[in-house]
């Protein structure tokens, strides 16, 4: 038998929206760093180059905390990103209510978009579930799961469909997902 992950109460992610899209939203992973570092943070560890942190810190980090991240990465780079904090716990039980496991063949098109606060899926305009076939889309209780089998950037979704979910809505496949897990189990 396995023995179950230990979680770290002080233990974060952050996921950061925008960056590394394009030659105006670059930062460099080391720059971030120390710039998570500088402002307090410990065991500082990025995943990729698409603004996924790991960090542990010693206080509670709340809607201050999260807009002095923002605040310092436009002071120290220029860029604009908006920043989506999730504690460890609700990010391993966001990766673990995933519903569309056994529907997803190619982890790169199964997508978990975490948002600051999910959305009723009856208040947003979107197709039906059959008018998006054969995509599906699953509004959990605390992030919204898709299986895009044509990829992203042919969804059915209407265009800018995510900006209606909340302050902070980013996106991540499953991929990264997963990695992000294992990071917080190292």
């Amino acid at each position: 038998m396995t023995a179950a992950p230990k979680i770290h109460p002080s233990r974060y992610v952050a996921l950061l929206r925008g960056i590394n899209v394009g030659a105006s939203s670059r930062i460099a992973m080391a720059d971030l760093r120390s710039l998570v570092e500088g402002l307090g943070y410990t065991g500082v560890r990025t995943l990729l180059q698409s603004g996924n942190v790991v960090f542990d810190s010693d206080r509670a980090v709340d809607v201050a905390a999260r807009e002095a991240l923002e605040a310092a990465i436009v002071s120290a780079t220029g860029v604009t990103s908006k920043v989506l904090v999730v504690d460890e716990a609700r990010f391993r039980r966001i990766a673990s209510a995933n519903p569309l496991l056994d529907v997803g063949t190619d982890d790169s098109r199964l997508i978990v978009t975490f948002v600051d606060e999910v959305p009723d899926a009856g208040t947003l305009s979107r197709p039906s579930d059959d008018e998006l076939l054969p995509e599906r889309i699953v509004f959990g209780a605390e992030a919204i799961y898709q299986w895009l089998p044509d990829g992203v950037l042919k969804t059915r979704l209407p265009p800018r469909f995510h900006e209606r979910l909340g302050r902070v809505a980013t996106a991540r496949n499953w991929r990264t997902v997963t990695k992000i897990v294992d990071l917080l189990n190292s």
